[in-house]
């Protein structure tokens, strides 16, 4: 059973995110991960409600942060909250993905450790590919950090 991902990001960043999908594919493909966005939501679905539903089952929660996320009184108030709690509960891995440069200090998932190394943004890197690369072996280890302490993929 693959673990399900959550990506929280501002819609602004969909660009870097389709490119994060694209790189999470080696994952998906072995049956690794499932990962969902807002994207996935079926036309003529109530958008909030598929969206908490989702985000309270994650076992993995990917937060893309950047100024718009932090703007986002909807990925900021709403998802960023249940996903610390769910990872203070030890019910969820939340891992910060750094996208863009931004002043993310006292933020409340500032004491996290971000991806990509370094907590250097992915539009600093030389390539895009070599960020959203270094940030899918942080994924990998996430992922071998939660089968060392029991969690297993929802059923």
């Amino acid at each position: 059973m693959p673990y399900d991902v959550f990506i929280s990001y501002s819609h602004k960043d969909r660009k870097l995110r389709d490119e994060l999908a694209t790189h999470l594919s080696n994952l998906r493909r072995q049956g690794i991960i499932s990962d969902w966005f807002d994207g996935d939501i079926i036309p003529g679905s109530k958008w909030q409600p598929a969206i908490m539903d989702t985000l309270k089952k994650a076992q993995i929660i990917l937060l893309l942060v950047s100024a718009d996320f932090i703007a986002s009184d909807f990925c900021y108030g709403e998802e960023l909250t249940i996903a610390i709690e769910r990872d203070q509960a030890g019910k969820a891995c939340v891992l910060p993905i750094l996208l863009r440069p931004v002043d993310w200090t006292g933020a409340p998932f500032a004491d996290l450790q971000l991806l990509p190394s370094g907590a250097k943004p992915i539009t600093l890197w030389p390539t895009h590919d070599e960020a959203f690369a270094d940030v899918i072996a942080g994924i990998r280890k996430a992922i071998d950090g939660l089968k060392k302490k029991g969690v297993a993929p929802n059923p």
